[in-house]
């Protein structure tokens, strides 16, 4: 169970509602897996250039039931520059990210 996995939610100001849709999905998820350190939401805001940023977010490895609900792509893990944690225990960055 090593895959993260990520989905770009697209233009910043558009994806407000289906990342307030997913934030809660996932909150309920985490509470009904007894908030394990290792399952966390992170988000980053993505350029590359663009005049506008996108939203993607990563869903850890333990996320990987609700990551197939909502139609994440199993990827490589993220670097943690520039992510912010959503969901989860602040213990998920020292568990996910031990050389941060």
């Amino acid at each position: 169970m090593h895959a993260w996995f990520s989905k770009n939610l697209g233009d910043g100001i558009l994806a407000v509602q289906p990342l307030s849709h997913i934030q809660a999905q996932f909150r309920s998820a985490f509470a009904n897996a007894g908030s394990p350190k290792e399952m966390a939401l992170f988000l980053r805001h993505e350029s590359a250039g663009r005049l506008h940023c996108e939203v993607s977010i990563y869903l850890s490895p333990a996320s990987a039931q609700l990551a197939k609900a909502i139609d994440a792509k199993p990827c490589a893990q993220p670097t943690p520059g520039g992510l912010s944690l959503l969901v989860g225990s602040d213990d998920a960055w020292s568990m996910l990210f031990p050389d941060r």
